[in-house]
Protein backbone atom coordinates (compact mmCIF):
# COMPACT_ATOMS: atom_id res chain seq x y z
CA UNK A 1 0.00 0.00 0.00
CA UNK A 2 1.39 3.41 -0.97
CA UNK A 3 2.18 5.89 1.80
CA UNK A 4 2.66 8.88 -0.52
CA UNK A 5 0.97 12.03 0.83
CA UNK A 6 -2.34 13.11 -0.68
CA UNK A 7 -2.17 16.37 -2.63
CA UNK A 8 -4.75 18.43 -4.50
CA UNK A 9 -4.66 21.82 -6.13
CA UNK A 10 -7.17 24.42 -5.02
CA UNK A 11 -8.75 24.20 -8.48
CA UNK A 12 -9.21 20.43 -8.12
CA UNK A 13 -10.86 20.86 -4.73
CA UNK A 14 -13.11 23.66 -5.99
CA UNK A 15 -14.21 21.66 -9.04
CA UNK A 16 -14.92 18.55 -6.97
CA UNK A 17 -17.17 20.37 -4.49
CA UNK A 18 -18.56 23.23 -6.58
CA UNK A 19 -16.74 26.05 -4.78
CA UNK A 20 -15.72 29.50 -6.03
CA UNK A 21 -11.99 30.30 -5.92
CA UNK A 22 -10.66 33.70 -4.95
CA UNK A 23 -6.90 33.64 -5.24
CA UNK A 24 -4.42 31.12 -6.62
CA UNK A 25 -6.15 28.04 -8.11
CA UNK A 26 -2.80 26.33 -8.70
CA UNK A 27 -1.89 26.29 -4.99
CA UNK A 28 -1.17 22.71 -3.85
CA UNK A 29 -2.90 21.56 -0.65
CA UNK A 30 -1.64 18.55 1.29
CA UNK A 31 -3.68 18.70 4.48
CA UNK A 32 -6.17 20.48 6.72
CA UNK A 33 -5.88 22.48 9.92
CA UNK A 34 -7.40 25.12 12.17
CA UNK A 35 -7.09 28.81 11.39
CA UNK A 36 -4.66 29.16 14.29
CA UNK A 37 -2.39 26.24 13.38
CA UNK A 38 -2.71 25.52 9.64
CA UNK A 39 0.44 25.71 7.53
CA UNK A 40 0.87 27.29 4.05
CA UNK A 41 0.19 23.93 2.36
CA UNK A 42 -3.00 23.30 4.36
CA UNK A 43 -6.61 24.43 4.09
CA UNK A 44 -8.78 25.72 6.95
CA UNK A 45 -12.27 27.18 7.29
CA UNK A 46 -14.17 30.09 8.85
CA UNK A 47 -17.71 29.14 9.84
CA UNK A 48 -18.05 30.94 13.19
CA UNK A 49 -17.77 34.74 13.37
CA UNK A 50 -16.01 34.45 16.74
CA UNK A 51 -12.89 33.22 14.92
CA UNK A 52 -12.86 35.89 12.20
CA UNK A 53 -10.04 37.78 13.93
CA UNK A 54 -7.77 34.74 13.39
CA UNK A 55 -7.82 35.36 9.64
CA UNK A 56 -5.40 38.22 10.15
CA UNK A 57 -2.67 35.98 11.56
CA UNK A 58 -3.50 32.62 9.98
CA UNK A 59 -0.78 31.06 7.83
CA UNK A 60 -3.21 28.68 6.12
CA UNK A 61 -2.66 28.49 2.38
CA UNK A 62 -6.40 28.45 1.70
CA UNK A 63 -9.52 29.12 3.76
CA UNK A 64 -13.10 28.07 3.11
CA UNK A 65 -15.38 31.06 3.79
CA UNK A 66 -19.05 31.89 3.49
CA UNK A 67 -20.34 33.84 0.54
CA UNK A 68 -20.22 37.56 1.37
CA UNK A 69 -17.19 37.29 3.68
CA UNK A 70 -15.16 40.50 3.35
CA UNK A 71 -12.48 40.25 6.04
CA UNK A 72 -8.92 39.96 4.76
CA UNK A 73 -5.79 38.65 6.38
CA UNK A 74 -2.47 40.39 6.65
CA UNK A 75 0.80 38.96 5.42
CA UNK A 76 0.21 35.97 3.15
CA UNK A 77 -3.51 36.76 2.48
CA UNK A 78 -4.71 33.19 1.82
CA UNK A 79 -6.62 31.93 -1.17
CA UNK A 80 -10.33 31.62 -0.41
CA UNK A 81 -12.83 28.98 -1.44
CA UNK A 82 -16.36 30.36 -1.16
CA UNK A 83 -19.12 28.00 0.00
CA UNK A 84 -22.76 28.30 1.02
CA UNK A 85 -21.87 26.44 4.24
CA UNK A 86 -18.11 26.52 5.04
CA UNK A 87 -18.30 23.83 7.71
CA UNK A 88 -20.07 21.34 5.44
CA UNK A 89 -17.63 22.11 2.61
CA UNK A 90 -14.65 21.69 4.95
CA UNK A 91 -15.98 18.34 6.20
CA UNK A 92 -16.08 17.08 2.62
CA UNK A 93 -12.62 18.45 1.85
CA UNK A 94 -11.13 16.97 5.02
CA UNK A 95 -12.34 13.52 3.95
CA UNK A 96 -9.95 13.74 0.98
CA UNK A 97 -7.02 13.69 3.41
CA UNK A 98 -8.25 10.87 5.64
CA UNK A 99 -5.43 8.36 5.31
CA UNK A 100 -7.33 5.50 6.95
CA UNK A 101 -6.72 2.32 4.99
CA UNK A 102 -9.24 -0.41 4.28
CA UNK A 103 -8.19 -3.82 5.67
CA UNK A 104 -7.79 -6.80 3.42
CA UNK A 105 -10.81 -9.10 3.14
CA UNK A 106 -10.68 -12.31 5.09
CA UNK A 107 -11.02 -13.87 8.51
CA UNK A 108 -8.16 -13.70 11.01
CA UNK A 109 -7.06 -17.19 12.16
CA UNK A 110 -7.83 -16.34 15.80
CA UNK A 111 -11.48 -15.46 15.11
CA UNK A 112 -14.18 -17.88 16.27
CA UNK A 113 -17.00 -18.31 13.75
CA UNK A 114 -20.12 -20.40 14.39
CA UNK A 115 -20.97 -23.00 11.78
CA UNK A 116 -24.29 -21.34 10.94
CA UNK A 117 -22.85 -17.82 10.64
CA UNK A 118 -22.52 -16.33 7.13
CA UNK A 119 -19.53 -14.13 6.31
CA UNK A 120 -19.25 -12.38 2.94
CA UNK A 121 -15.99 -13.06 1.09
CA UNK A 122 -15.28 -9.32 0.94
CA UNK A 123 -15.74 -8.79 4.70
CA UNK A 124 -12.79 -8.32 7.06
CA UNK A 125 -12.87 -10.10 10.43
CA UNK A 126 -10.14 -9.00 12.86
CA UNK A 127 -8.21 -10.88 15.54
CA UNK A 128 -10.14 -12.62 18.32
CA UNK A 129 -13.58 -11.74 17.00
CA UNK A 130 -16.46 -14.00 17.97
CA UNK A 131 -19.38 -14.48 15.59
CA UNK A 132 -22.21 -16.60 16.94
CA UNK A 133 -24.98 -18.73 15.49
CA UNK A 134 -26.96 -17.42 12.51
CA UNK A 135 -25.13 -14.10 12.48
CA UNK A 136 -24.55 -12.47 9.08
CA UNK A 137 -21.70 -10.17 8.05
CA UNK A 138 -22.35 -8.60 4.64
CA UNK A 139 -20.13 -7.38 1.79
CA UNK A 140 -17.27 -5.08 2.70
CA UNK A 141 -18.08 -4.98 6.42
CA UNK A 142 -15.15 -4.61 8.81
CA UNK A 143 -14.88 -5.97 12.35
CA UNK A 144 -11.99 -4.73 14.46
CA UNK A 145 -10.20 -6.89 17.00
CA UNK A 146 -12.23 -8.50 19.79
CA UNK A 147 -15.64 -7.61 18.36
CA UNK A 148 -18.48 -9.88 19.46
CA UNK A 149 -21.42 -10.53 17.14
CA UNK A 150 -24.17 -12.40 18.96
CA UNK A 151 -26.79 -14.81 17.65
CA UNK A 152 -29.19 -13.61 14.93
CA UNK A 153 -27.30 -10.35 14.40
CA UNK A 154 -26.63 -8.77 11.01
CA UNK A 155 -23.79 -6.40 10.11
CA UNK A 156 -24.76 -4.49 6.98
CA UNK A 157 -22.62 -3.94 3.91
CA UNK A 158 -19.67 -1.55 4.32
CA UNK A 159 -20.39 -1.16 8.03
CA UNK A 160 -17.45 -0.83 10.39
CA UNK A 161 -17.17 -1.96 13.99
CA UNK A 162 -14.17 -0.65 15.88
CA UNK A 163 -12.33 -2.95 18.32
CA UNK A 164 -14.37 -4.39 21.19
CA UNK A 165 -17.78 -3.36 19.89
CA UNK A 166 -20.54 -5.77 20.91
CA UNK A 167 -23.81 -6.78 19.28
CA UNK A 168 -25.53 -8.95 21.90
CA UNK A 169 -28.50 -10.54 20.14
CA UNK A 170 -31.04 -9.72 17.40
CA UNK A 171 -29.25 -6.56 16.30
CA UNK A 172 -29.57 -5.54 12.66
CA UNK A 173 -27.19 -2.89 11.31
CA UNK A 174 -27.95 -1.19 8.01
CA UNK A 175 -25.37 -0.22 5.41
CA UNK A 176 -22.33 1.95 6.21
CA UNK A 177 -22.97 1.99 9.96
CA UNK A 178 -20.08 2.97 12.25
CA UNK A 179 -19.98 1.47 15.76
CA UNK A 180 -17.14 2.73 17.93
CA UNK A 181 -15.18 0.84 20.57
CA UNK A 182 -16.96 -0.25 23.73
CA UNK A 183 -20.45 0.28 22.36
CA UNK A 184 -22.98 -2.39 23.35
CA UNK A 185 -26.05 -2.86 21.17
CA UNK A 186 -28.82 -5.29 22.03
CA UNK A 187 -28.27 -5.82 25.75
CA UNK A 188 -31.30 -6.47 27.97
CA UNK A 189 -33.64 -3.55 28.40
CA UNK A 190 -34.27 -2.52 32.00
CA UNK A 191 -37.60 -4.30 32.30
CA UNK A 192 -38.70 -5.21 35.83
CA UNK A 193 -41.98 -6.00 37.56
CA UNK A 194 -42.29 -5.71 41.37
CA UNK A 195 -44.05 -8.66 42.96
CA UNK A 196 -44.89 -7.92 46.62
CA UNK A 197 -41.35 -7.91 47.97
CA UNK A 198 -39.03 -8.60 45.06
CA UNK A 199 -38.33 -7.77 41.42
CA UNK A 200 -39.15 -10.08 38.52
CA UNK A 201 -37.13 -9.60 35.36
CA UNK A 202 -39.25 -9.05 32.25
CA UNK A 203 -37.81 -11.00 29.29
CA UNK A 204 -36.55 -8.72 26.53
CA UNK A 205 -37.72 -10.50 23.40
CA UNK A 206 -37.26 -7.74 20.81
CA UNK A 207 -34.15 -6.58 19.02
CA UNK A 208 -32.39 -3.46 17.76
CA UNK A 209 -32.66 -2.07 14.22
CA UNK A 210 -30.14 0.52 13.05
CA UNK A 211 -30.71 2.32 9.74
CA UNK A 212 -28.20 3.07 7.01
CA UNK A 213 -25.39 5.59 7.62
CA UNK A 214 -25.82 5.76 11.40
CA UNK A 215 -22.92 6.29 13.81
CA UNK A 216 -22.81 4.95 17.39
CA UNK A 217 -20.21 6.52 19.69
CA UNK A 218 -17.78 4.81 22.05
CA UNK A 219 -19.31 3.19 25.14
CA UNK A 220 -22.81 4.06 24.03
CA UNK A 221 -25.48 1.49 24.89
CA UNK A 222 -28.67 0.71 22.98
CA UNK A 223 -30.93 -1.82 24.70
CA UNK A 224 -33.10 -4.25 22.76
CA UNK A 225 -36.86 -4.01 22.99
CA UNK A 226 -39.10 -5.91 25.35
CA UNK A 227 -41.48 -7.11 22.61
CA UNK A 228 -40.88 -4.83 19.61
CA UNK A 229 -37.51 -3.51 18.45
CA UNK A 230 -35.56 -0.46 19.53
CA UNK A 231 -35.16 1.54 16.30
CA UNK A 232 -32.80 4.16 14.90
CA UNK A 233 -33.80 5.38 11.45
CA UNK A 234 -31.22 6.32 8.81
CA UNK A 235 -28.39 8.82 9.44
CA UNK A 236 -28.84 9.05 13.22
CA UNK A 237 -25.64 10.18 14.94
CA UNK A 238 -24.98 9.26 18.57
CA UNK A 239 -22.00 10.61 20.51
CA UNK A 240 -20.09 8.74 23.21
CA UNK A 241 -21.58 7.37 26.45
CA UNK A 242 -25.25 7.72 25.56
CA UNK A 243 -27.96 5.45 27.02
CA UNK A 244 -30.83 4.50 24.71
CA UNK A 245 -33.34 2.35 26.57
CA UNK A 246 -35.61 -0.41 25.27
CA UNK A 247 -38.24 0.34 22.63
CA UNK A 248 -36.98 3.86 21.97
CA UNK A 249 -37.45 5.10 18.40
CA UNK A 250 -35.19 7.86 17.00
CA UNK A 251 -36.06 9.53 13.73
CA UNK A 252 -33.76 10.02 10.76
CA UNK A 253 -30.99 12.65 10.79
CA UNK A 254 -31.23 13.23 14.55
CA UNK A 255 -27.96 13.90 16.41
CA UNK A 256 -27.47 13.38 20.16
CA UNK A 257 -24.44 14.62 22.12
CA UNK A 258 -22.53 12.72 24.80
CA UNK A 259 -23.94 11.44 28.09
CA UNK A 260 -27.58 11.96 27.14
CA UNK A 261 -30.02 9.39 28.54
CA UNK A 262 -33.30 8.37 26.91
CA UNK A 263 -35.72 6.25 28.92
CA UNK A 264 -37.83 3.45 27.53
CA UNK A 265 -40.50 3.74 24.82
CA UNK A 266 -39.72 7.37 24.01
CA UNK A 267 -40.33 8.51 20.42
CA UNK A 268 -37.92 11.12 19.09
CA UNK A 269 -38.68 12.76 15.76
CA UNK A 270 -36.57 13.47 12.71
CA UNK A 271 -33.92 16.19 12.42
CA UNK A 272 -33.71 16.70 16.18
CA UNK A 273 -30.66 17.94 18.09
CA UNK A 274 -30.20 16.84 21.71
CA UNK A 275 -27.44 18.40 23.78
CA UNK A 276 -24.96 16.66 26.03
CA UNK A 277 -26.16 15.37 29.38
CA UNK A 278 -29.83 15.83 28.51
CA UNK A 279 -32.33 13.41 30.03
CA UNK A 280 -35.64 12.31 28.56
CA UNK A 281 -38.03 10.29 30.70
CA UNK A 282 -39.94 7.36 29.28
CA UNK A 283 -43.06 7.08 27.12
CA UNK A 284 -42.77 10.62 25.70
CA UNK A 285 -43.06 11.90 22.15
CA UNK A 286 -40.66 14.51 20.74
CA UNK A 287 -41.74 16.21 17.52
CA UNK A 288 -39.58 16.60 14.41
CA UNK A 289 -37.00 19.43 14.36
CA UNK A 290 -36.77 19.89 18.10
CA UNK A 291 -33.56 21.15 19.72
CA UNK A 292 -33.01 20.29 23.39
CA UNK A 293 -30.13 22.18 24.96
CA UNK A 294 -27.44 20.58 27.11
CA UNK A 295 -28.30 19.27 30.59
CA UNK A 296 -32.04 19.74 30.05
CA UNK A 297 -34.53 17.32 31.65
CA UNK A 298 -37.53 16.54 29.45
CA UNK A 299 -40.49 15.48 31.60
CA UNK A 300 -43.36 15.87 29.13
CA UNK A 301 -43.94 15.36 25.42
CA UNK A 302 -42.93 18.12 22.99
CA UNK A 303 -45.48 18.48 20.21
CA UNK A 304 -44.07 21.43 18.23
CA UNK A 305 -40.70 22.12 16.59
CA UNK A 306 -38.42 24.61 18.33
CA UNK A 307 -35.67 24.97 20.92
CA UNK A 308 -36.30 23.86 24.50
CA UNK A 309 -34.23 24.24 27.68
CA UNK A 310 -34.41 23.53 31.39
CA UNK A 311 -32.07 23.85 34.35
CA UNK A 312 -30.10 26.94 35.27
CA UNK A 313 -26.78 28.20 33.86
CA UNK A 314 -23.72 28.19 36.10
CA UNK A 315 -23.33 31.04 38.58
CA UNK A 316 -20.89 32.06 41.28
CA UNK A 317 -21.58 29.68 44.17
CA UNK A 318 -22.78 32.21 46.75
CA UNK A 319 -25.24 33.71 44.26
CA UNK A 320 -26.45 30.23 43.26
CA UNK A 321 -27.08 29.29 46.91
CA UNK A 322 -29.10 32.45 47.51
CA UNK A 323 -31.18 31.83 44.40
CA UNK A 324 -31.68 28.17 45.34
CA UNK A 325 -32.97 29.22 48.76
CA UNK A 326 -35.35 31.70 47.16
CA UNK A 327 -36.60 29.07 44.75
CA UNK A 328 -38.08 27.17 47.69
CA UNK A 329 -40.40 30.13 48.29
CA UNK A 330 -41.42 30.55 44.65
CA UNK A 331 -44.83 28.92 45.11
CA UNK A 332 -45.54 31.05 48.17
CA UNK A 333 -44.54 34.18 46.25
CA UNK A 334 -46.76 33.27 43.30
CA UNK A 335 -49.74 32.72 45.61
CA UNK A 336 -49.16 36.07 47.31
CA UNK A 337 -49.00 37.85 43.95
CA UNK A 338 -52.22 36.13 42.84
CA UNK A 339 -53.96 37.10 46.10
CA UNK A 340 -52.83 40.70 45.72
CA UNK A 341 -54.18 40.85 42.17
CA UNK A 342 -57.47 39.39 43.35
CA UNK A 343 -57.65 41.98 46.12
CA UNK A 344 -57.07 44.84 43.67
CA UNK A 345 -59.87 43.56 41.43
CA UNK A 346 -62.27 43.40 44.39
CA UNK A 347 -61.39 46.98 45.28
Amino acid sequence: MSTAPTRFTVAEIANRFGLEVRGDPSLVISGVGTLAAAQPDQISFLANARYRSQLATSTAGAVVVRKGETATGSGSAPTWLVAADPYVAFARIAALFDRGSAPSPGVHPSAIIAATARIADSASIGPFCVIEERAIVEDGAELGAHCHIGPDCRVGAQSRLYPRATLVTRVCLGKRVLVHSGAVLGADGFGLAFDSDHWIKVPQLGGVRIGDDCEIGANTTIDRGALEDTVLEEDVRLDNQIQVAHNVMIGAHTAIAGCAAIAGSTRIGRNCLIGGGAGIIGHLTIADRVTITAMSLVTHSIREAGEYSSGTPIQESRLWRRNAARFKHLDELARNVADNKKGHRND
